[in-house]
């Protein structure tokens, strides 16, 4: 029973029931074996050797047990994504043997926790069925106390496949739910996906920059917890009011006591300067779940702040009682979301925040072996980006807490969505029951994180029903009824299940049912109202420039394709000679357009770029492309300010090695997309857009006081001389972008010949160049660019470019052998050098240029 709000109350002279003994936590990870179940039959017949029991390893997967067993080949190497796709169609056992003591026997619970079973699960002790899961987000706690002996007991976790679990239901619909990607391995019909019908990570079922590895297993940690007759289930921090003179806190405790009785619950909180305040309280507990309230009060509290505003102080919340503890760790900040006349404007701590970062997608397409080192790396480089925020896309999966505490320590703001990808819901009660839970769970333990400042309820679920001509398609076929009534199973989902769920849990932070979204106000993805998903570039093959036509009032998602690094590809390929950009691997690991996608790079190259003269000069012009059209589109998003108030490429990072929208690969490798992003991401910066005929000039300050400073454009020829100037002094305004200059070219560059000369934008604040941008009115490919006539000098680690004439997007190549720079991909002006750091094994990096 749910017994609602316990008041804490003194409770003199009323005897507590005794504790045996504090809660006992007994590791489950770490070996376990696996093989195929028995009663799959067919799959015994056709993998006998995988029939037998074979090492596993908890948290993970099968597909990873067998990786490392060499019973399948690593299918992030070549063309072996295919030879992979069997496991995911057979059903699986793990099993471990736990050894009990008497000790251990003496408690009154004996609780299995599995905080991860993916998906279709089922758990048994000593031959007795203990539970059964059906959703990879949720965690899944049963008493095993009553199936247990003293010695070793035998646990078995069966996995059935999820595809082939499905697949009889969705091939007897004459109109399956519209899903996501269709398989390219033929096991399953196209238009006939499963994975709508199932709570899984989506993008495990394959998108456009990912494989098909529909992962199983026992995906996150497992344990035994001994208890008595109380535990704490949850500790919850909730900020009731926040000023400057004082927080007021309510601890929320959630107690599962198995009798009545009262229990004395001590709540501290330690401030990051360590001082420290007790609250103690003895409280009635009626058996079942009980909610207790404990408020706290901070005076002079300490905000946290997004990056680059301020910084990022941290409480710790530790809640005890007899038996069991529980901590919890935040941040005291306000946020809001101004949706005013279709505005989506952040303010953090009632300051109008501009979001800067991108999308990020799950780390590897098998999560369990995802390190905090990898993570910690990736986040360090949006933050070193000058990106304030990132963007948890809804395809994935919800992540670790060790994620989010970095996070909150670095000051990235997080946009969360809740884990649905794009695929049409189902309409019945027992999915949203089923998701409710979910969502209840995940926002219970992430909501008091302050990095997290939205949620959002999908990825393109509700504005694809409403826009794509597929879901248009569907509900012609299915008629109106059926229609109303999955269009409405999905506005009680994304508007009310998941709402409360964030009300709930995670107050005072905003909720969107969607993204793109207008909360139900109006059309969905336009410039208008709510955030926008633009794909018109790229994925609709228009010109880059098409991305300075409007101001959107938060641009979310947008991206570019590139190749990875040479050092990547060849990680994969297994050697880069005689590659080209359609060999058989690199088609393997180019998911747009099902592996055609070249032709799409090549589409832009030929648009803007000159021809490339070998495979490696393509992996470069593409990246010189990406980075060009992006940091194009991020500048006028930020010149649109305040109209619009956030970009948000897409996407910051890979789950395998792949030709993709990353800014950084799979292996950690910075693209030049990454570096332009730490230029068109500046504090302060220059926006110089030619169109139509004219520049304009704006300047974009995130400070959040006046800053004084001057900006000039200066026109040069190809022998850098300077044939006009144009300058001007001003004052930043705090949190602006301001237009200072519409300079047409008559003015501007007179009769100089377009294709043999440019103007540089640059922005001073002091006696230093905060920002500068490059001016063409012809496209590069167009461009009577000199040879830039480049030098290498390097000292150790240091290493100096310079440049006899223009030099645009130099990049240091360091090929196969490995290495990085500390800045890549940038112009160098007649005559003008620049020194960067270089790191790992590498010799001196040759260099290109565009």
């Amino acid at each position: 029973m749910i017994r609602g709000l316990v008041l804490a109350l003194m409770l003199a002279g009323v005897a507590s029931p005794a504790i045996a003994t504090p809660r006992d936590t007994v590791t489950l990870d770490g070996a376990w074996q696996v093989r195929i179940d028995p009663a799959d039959t067919a799959a015994v017949k056709a993998h006998p050797k995988e029939a037998r029991w074979l090492p596993a390893r908890v948290p993970g997967s099968v597909q990873e047990d067998l990786i490392r067993a060499h019973r399948v080949p690593d299918p992030f190497i070549d063309t072996n994504e295919g030879a992979i796709q069997w496991v995911g169609l057979a059903d699986w056992q793990f099993r471990r043997t736990l050894s009990v003591t008497p000790t251990m026997l003496a408690h009154d619970h004996l609780d299995l926790v599995f905080d991860g079973l993916d998906t279709f699960a089922s758990v048994w002790v000593n031959g007795t069925r203990l539970l059964s899961a059906d959703n990879a987000h949720r965690r899944w706690r049963a008493d095993a106390r009553a199936l247990l002996h003293a010695g070793d007991n035998a646990i078995v976790v069966r996995i059935a496949s999820p595809i082939r679990t499905l697949q009889p239901m969705v091939l007897a619909e004459n109109n399956p739910l519209p899903g996501e990607y269709d398989s390219a391995f033929g096991d399953e019909p196209k238009g006939k996906q499963t994975s709508p019908y199932i709570r899984k990570p989506k993008y495990q079922y394959g998108w456009d920059w990912g494989p098909r590895l529909v992962a199983m297993g026992i995906w996150r940690p497992v344990r035994l917890e001994a208890w008595d007759a109380a535990r704490i289930d949850r500790l919850q921090v909730a900020q009731d009011d926040l000023n400057d003179a004082e927080a007021r806190l309510t601890a929320r405790l959630s107690l599962v006591a198995d009798r009545a009785g009262t229990q004395t619950v001590r709540v501290a909180l330690t401030g990051p300067n360590g001082a420290n305040q007790t609250v103690e309280r003895q409280v009635a507990l009626a058996a079942g779940t009980n909610i207790v309230a404990i408020p706290l009060t901070v005076a002079q509290p300490q905000r946290w702040q997004p990056v680059g505003y301020g910084a990022q102080p941290l409480y710790t919340v530790a809640a005890t009682m007899p038996g069991d503890s529980a901590t919890r760790s935040i941040g005291l900040r306000t946020v809001a979301l101004d949706r005013t006349g279709g505005a989506f404007a952040l303010s953090v701590n009632g300051v109008p925040i501009f979001a800067k970062g991108a999308n990020l997608i799950p780390f590897d397409s098998f999560p369990a072996r995802v390190e905090q080192g990898e993570m910690a790396q990736l986040l360090t480089g949006a933050r070193d980006a000058n990106m304030n925020m990132v963007r948890v896309w809804g395809g994935g999966y919800y992540l670790d807490d060790a994620f989010y505490d970095m996070a909150d320590r670095m000051g990235l703001m997080v946009w969360q969505d809740f884990m649905f990808g794009g695929a049409v819901t189902p309409p019945d009660l027992a999915y949203r029951q089923n998701v409710a839970i979910e969502a209840d769970e995940q926002t219970a333990r992430l909501g008091d994180h302050p990095s997290i400042v939205i949620w959002t309820g999908n990825n393109e679920v509700l504005s694809g029903w409403e826009n794509w001509s597929d879901r248009k398609a569907f509900k012609t076929a299915v008629g109106p009824d059926m229609q109303e009534r999955i269009g409405s199973g999905m506005a009680v989902l994304f508007d009310r299940v998941l709402r409360d769920a964030v009300t709930r849990n995670s107050p005072g932070t905003p909720y969107m049912p969607g993204s793109p979204s207008t909360d139900y106000d109006g059309p969905v993805d336009t410039d208008a109202n709510g955030d926008r998903h633009f794909w018109d570039v790229w994925s609709g093959s228009k010109p880059v420039e098409r991305y300075l036509d409007a101001c959107p009032r938060f641009m979310s998602e947008y991206g570019f394709q590139a190749m990875p690094t040479l050092e990547t590809i060849r990680d994969f390929a297994g050697s880069l000679k005689g590659l080209t950009p359609d060999s058989p691997v690199m088609k393997a690991h180019q998911k747009f357009l099902a592996g055609e996608g070249t032709a799409r790079l090549q589409l832009y190259l030929d648009q803007r770029l000159r021809p490339a003269k070998d495979f490696a000069d393509f992996v470069y012009l593409t990246q010189v492309n990406q980075a060009q059209a992006i940091g194009m589109a991020a500048r006028h998003h930020r010149a649109c300010r305040p109209v619009t108030m956030g970009s948000l490429f897409w996407q910051l990072n890979d789950v395998w090695p792949a030709v993709s929208w990353a800014s950084i690969d799979h292996l950690g490798r910075w693209k030049l997309l990454q570096y332009e992003a730490r230029r068109m991401y500046a504090p302060q910066a220059i926006v110089a857009e030619h169109q139509d005929g004219a520049t304009r000039i704006a300047l974009v300050s995130d400070a959040t006081t006046p800053l004084p400073a001057t900006w000039r454009v200066t026109v040069r020829d190809m022998t850098g001389a300077t044939l006009a100037t144009r300058e001007g002094t001003a004052s930043l305004a705090p949190l602006s972008a301001t237009d200072v200059a519409k300079l047409a070219d008559t003015d501007l560059f007179g009769t100089a010949d377009p294709a043999k000369s440019y103007a540089v934008a640059e922005l001073s604040v002091g006696d230093r160049i905060v920002s500068r941008e490059l001016v063409e009115r012809l496209a590069p490919k167009d461009m009577a660019y000199p040879d830039p006539g480049l030098t290498l000098t390097r000292q150790g680690d240091a290493l100096t470019i310079n440049a006899r004439n223009l030099a645009r997007a130099v990049m240091l190549d360091f090929g196969a052998a490995g290495g990085s720079a500390s800045d890549n991909g940038f112009d160098l002006l007649p005559g003008e050098s620049r020194t960067v750091t270089i790191t790992g094994p590498t010799p001196t990096p040759r260099t290109l240029a565009r």
